[in-house]
């Protein structure tokens, strides 16, 4: 993967074929409304290491962890009353809930712990379910503090190629979703178990969507 020069260029349309390279071991870059984002199986250690590698990224800032659906999320983490209202009301999507681990549960280093859980719509959704197993994300652009002022996320097939090419990422396809129309992160609520969930970080889901989510049918307004 590494120092890989050129990157296959894919419709949306052949997405079994960025599923085979991800099981392949290969890293692939795939569209969302936000941007660009690098993906390879979570159970891969090479391929996640190749996106830290891609990125300049310490190994000390996880990666998002990429499921299903909400039932996958039952069947790896302990869940509050709060996380099951949001994965419910808000999945898939661009929010993404930071989860503990259940017990019993074979963590992935890559994602850390707690870890950063996305149940993504769109292409990205596709693919995660063409894979078949969890994936690990990250936007595609220099991690800080390696970034300087001129990498920004990429939003268009010309920038992940650019990106691969400037630094050696062993991109091996990009699925061509036209152009990022967002540039924004994904909304991040906390969900500790136990315990009442918190917005931990703004984003393209509104707080008053999270907000709405947390209030049960019938019950009281939250805020």
């Amino acid at each position: 993967m590494k120092g890989q020069s050129t990157v296959d260029v894919l419709a949306p349309a052949r997405l079994p074929d960025a599923a085979r390279l991800l099981a392949a071991g290969q890293v692939v870059a795939v569209p969302t409304p936000r941007w660009y984002m690098l993906c390879a199986r979570a159970a891969d250690l090479v391929a996640t290491s190749a996106v830290f590698r891609a990125k300049q990224r310490p190994s000390a800032k996880p990666l998002l962890f990429l499921i299903d659906s909400p039932a996958t999320a039952e069947a790896l983490f302990d869940l509050s009353d709060d996380a099951r209202l949001l994965a419910g009301g808000l999945w898939p999507g661009d929010l993404a809930l930071r989860l503990p681990w259940k017990a019993d549960a074979e963590t992935v280093a890559a994602v850390g712990s707690p870890a950063l859980v996305g149940c993504p719509d769109g292409i990205l959704g596709r693919l995660v379910a063409l894979a078949g197993e969890p994936l690990v994300a990250a936007v595609c652009s220099i991690s800080t503090p390696a970034a300087s002022e001129r990498d920004h996320p990429a939003l268009t097939v010309d920038q992940v190629v650019a990106f691969g090419r400037a630094t050696g990422a062993g991109i091996a396809a990009v699925v061509d979703g036209g152009i990022c129309p967002q540039g924004r992160h994904m909304t991040i609520v906390d969900c500790p178990a136990g315990a009442a969930a918190h917005l931990e970080r703004k984003g393209t889901v509104h707080a008053r969507a999270v907000e709405a989510a947390l209030t049960p049918p019938g019950g009281p307004h939250v805020g």
